[in-house]
Protein backbone atom coordinates (compact mmCIF):
# COMPACT_ATOMS: atom_id res chain seq x y z
CA UNK A 1 0.00 0.00 0.00
CA UNK A 2 1.09 3.54 -0.73
CA UNK A 3 1.09 5.81 2.31
CA UNK A 4 1.56 9.57 2.21
CA UNK A 5 3.01 11.05 5.39
CA UNK A 6 2.89 14.78 6.10
CA UNK A 7 5.25 15.81 8.88
CA UNK A 8 3.78 18.88 10.61
CA UNK A 9 1.89 20.28 7.58
CA UNK A 10 1.18 24.00 7.77
CA UNK A 11 -1.00 24.95 4.81
CA UNK A 12 -4.60 23.66 4.75
CA UNK A 13 -4.93 24.05 0.96
CA UNK A 14 -2.01 21.68 0.40
CA UNK A 15 -3.44 19.09 2.78
CA UNK A 16 -6.87 19.35 1.12
CA UNK A 17 -5.30 18.79 -2.31
CA UNK A 18 -3.25 15.89 -0.96
CA UNK A 19 -6.39 14.33 0.53
CA UNK A 20 -7.96 14.38 -2.92
CA UNK A 21 -4.83 12.78 -4.43
CA UNK A 22 -4.93 10.07 -1.75
CA UNK A 23 -8.56 9.30 -2.51
CA UNK A 24 -7.94 9.23 -6.28
CA UNK A 25 -4.92 6.95 -5.91
CA UNK A 26 -6.19 4.67 -3.14
CA UNK A 27 -3.43 5.84 -0.79
CA UNK A 28 -3.65 6.39 2.96
CA UNK A 29 -2.73 9.75 4.48
CA UNK A 30 -0.81 10.08 7.75
CA UNK A 31 -0.68 13.48 9.47
CA UNK A 32 1.93 14.13 12.15
CA UNK A 33 1.19 16.92 14.65
CA UNK A 34 1.41 19.76 15.19
CA UNK A 35 -0.81 20.73 12.27
CA UNK A 36 -0.89 24.35 11.15
CA UNK A 37 -4.69 24.22 10.88
CA UNK A 38 -7.74 22.35 12.15
CA UNK A 39 -8.92 19.40 10.08
CA UNK A 40 -12.42 20.82 10.14
CA UNK A 41 -11.08 24.03 8.60
CA UNK A 42 -13.31 25.11 5.70
CA UNK A 43 -10.19 25.64 3.55
CA UNK A 44 -9.19 21.97 3.90
CA UNK A 45 -12.71 20.92 2.99
CA UNK A 46 -12.89 23.31 0.04
CA UNK A 47 -9.59 22.03 -1.41
CA UNK A 48 -10.61 18.41 -0.92
CA UNK A 49 -13.93 19.26 -2.61
CA UNK A 50 -16.66 16.76 -1.78
CA UNK A 51 -14.28 13.85 -1.30
CA UNK A 52 -12.78 14.38 2.15
CA UNK A 53 -15.19 11.97 3.82
CA UNK A 54 -13.74 9.25 1.56
CA UNK A 55 -10.13 9.94 2.61
CA UNK A 56 -8.52 7.29 4.77
CA UNK A 57 -6.26 9.15 7.18
CA UNK A 58 -4.75 8.94 10.63
CA UNK A 59 -3.36 11.67 12.89
CA UNK A 60 -0.33 11.11 15.16
CA UNK A 61 0.86 13.10 18.17
CA UNK A 62 4.48 13.11 16.96
CA UNK A 63 6.97 11.25 14.74
CA UNK A 64 7.67 8.62 17.42
CA UNK A 65 3.97 7.82 17.59
CA UNK A 66 3.92 7.42 13.81
CA UNK A 67 6.99 5.13 13.71
CA UNK A 68 5.64 2.96 16.54
CA UNK A 69 2.41 2.24 14.64
CA UNK A 70 3.69 1.71 11.10
CA UNK A 71 6.00 -0.81 9.46
CA UNK A 72 7.32 -0.87 5.91
CA UNK A 73 9.81 1.04 3.78
CA UNK A 74 10.15 4.75 4.53
CA UNK A 75 11.23 7.25 1.85
CA UNK A 76 12.06 10.85 2.72
CA UNK A 77 11.55 13.72 0.30
CA UNK A 78 13.92 16.61 0.82
CA UNK A 79 15.51 19.28 -1.29
CA UNK A 80 18.80 17.98 0.15
CA UNK A 81 18.33 14.48 -1.28
CA UNK A 82 20.74 13.29 -3.97
CA UNK A 83 18.72 10.51 -5.59
CA UNK A 84 15.81 11.14 -7.95
CA UNK A 85 12.41 9.89 -6.83
CA UNK A 86 12.15 7.44 -9.74
CA UNK A 87 15.43 5.68 -8.92
CA UNK A 88 13.74 3.38 -6.40
CA UNK A 89 11.75 0.21 -7.03
CA UNK A 90 8.19 0.63 -5.78
CA UNK A 91 6.76 -2.27 -7.79
CA UNK A 92 6.01 -4.67 -4.92
CA UNK A 93 2.29 -4.19 -4.25
CA UNK A 94 2.55 -6.27 -1.05
CA UNK A 95 4.98 -3.81 0.54
CA UNK A 96 3.89 -0.86 2.67
CA UNK A 97 5.54 2.21 1.16
CA UNK A 98 5.67 5.40 3.21
CA UNK A 99 6.50 8.64 1.38
CA UNK A 100 7.38 11.21 4.03
CA UNK A 101 7.17 14.93 3.26
CA UNK A 102 8.17 17.75 5.58
CA UNK A 103 6.42 20.94 6.54
CA UNK A 104 6.16 23.59 3.86
CA UNK A 105 8.41 26.16 5.57
CA UNK A 106 11.37 24.04 6.64
CA UNK A 107 10.94 20.47 5.39
CA UNK A 108 12.00 17.43 7.40
CA UNK A 109 14.53 18.17 10.18
CA UNK A 110 18.09 16.97 9.51
CA UNK A 111 18.08 14.78 12.63
CA UNK A 112 15.22 12.74 11.13
CA UNK A 113 16.89 12.50 7.71
CA UNK A 114 20.41 11.59 8.79
CA UNK A 115 19.69 7.96 9.83
CA UNK A 116 17.89 7.38 6.51
CA UNK A 117 20.24 8.90 3.93
CA UNK A 118 19.90 5.88 1.61
CA UNK A 119 16.16 6.63 1.33
CA UNK A 120 16.39 10.43 0.97
CA UNK A 121 15.38 11.68 -2.44
CA UNK A 122 14.61 14.77 -4.44
CA UNK A 123 12.44 15.48 -7.46
CA UNK A 124 14.85 16.83 -10.10
CA UNK A 125 14.35 20.47 -11.13
CA UNK A 126 16.28 23.46 -12.38
CA UNK A 127 18.46 25.68 -10.22
CA UNK A 128 15.82 28.42 -10.56
CA UNK A 129 13.49 26.77 -8.03
CA UNK A 130 14.33 25.56 -4.53
CA UNK A 131 11.32 23.25 -4.25
CA UNK A 132 7.96 22.46 -5.83
CA UNK A 133 4.63 22.89 -4.07
CA UNK A 134 4.04 20.12 -1.53
CA UNK A 135 0.82 18.83 -3.09
CA UNK A 136 2.50 18.69 -6.52
CA UNK A 137 5.37 16.65 -5.07
CA UNK A 138 2.96 14.20 -3.46
CA UNK A 139 1.13 13.71 -6.77
CA UNK A 140 4.34 13.22 -8.77
CA UNK A 141 5.72 10.59 -6.41
CA UNK A 142 2.44 8.79 -5.79
CA UNK A 143 1.80 8.33 -9.49
CA UNK A 144 5.38 7.19 -10.13
CA UNK A 145 4.86 4.43 -7.56
CA UNK A 146 1.48 3.56 -9.09
CA UNK A 147 3.01 3.51 -12.59
CA UNK A 148 5.62 1.02 -11.42
CA UNK A 149 2.85 -1.12 -9.89
CA UNK A 150 0.70 -1.03 -13.03
CA UNK A 151 -1.95 1.27 -11.49
CA UNK A 152 -3.60 -1.43 -9.33
CA UNK A 153 -7.34 -0.98 -8.76
CA UNK A 154 -7.43 2.31 -10.68
CA UNK A 155 -9.83 3.06 -13.52
CA UNK A 156 -8.65 4.06 -16.97
CA UNK A 157 -12.08 5.35 -17.99
CA UNK A 158 -14.40 7.75 -16.20
CA UNK A 159 -16.92 5.55 -14.35
CA UNK A 160 -20.04 7.55 -15.25
CA UNK A 161 -19.43 7.85 -19.00
CA UNK A 162 -19.38 5.42 -21.87
CA UNK A 163 -15.90 4.23 -22.89
CA UNK A 164 -16.65 5.91 -26.22
CA UNK A 165 -18.00 9.20 -24.85
CA UNK A 166 -15.85 11.41 -27.10
CA UNK A 167 -16.50 9.37 -30.23
CA UNK A 168 -20.25 9.42 -29.55
CA UNK A 169 -20.39 13.18 -28.82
Amino acid sequence: MINIVLFEPEIPQNTGNIMRTCIASGSKLHLIKPLGFKLDDKTVKRCGVNYIDKCEYEVYENIEDFYSKNKGTFYYFTRYGHKPHDSFDYSNTDENLYFIFGKESTGIPAELLKPHLEHCMRIPMTANVRALNLSNCVAIVTYEALRQQGYPNLLFDEPHKSNHFIEEA
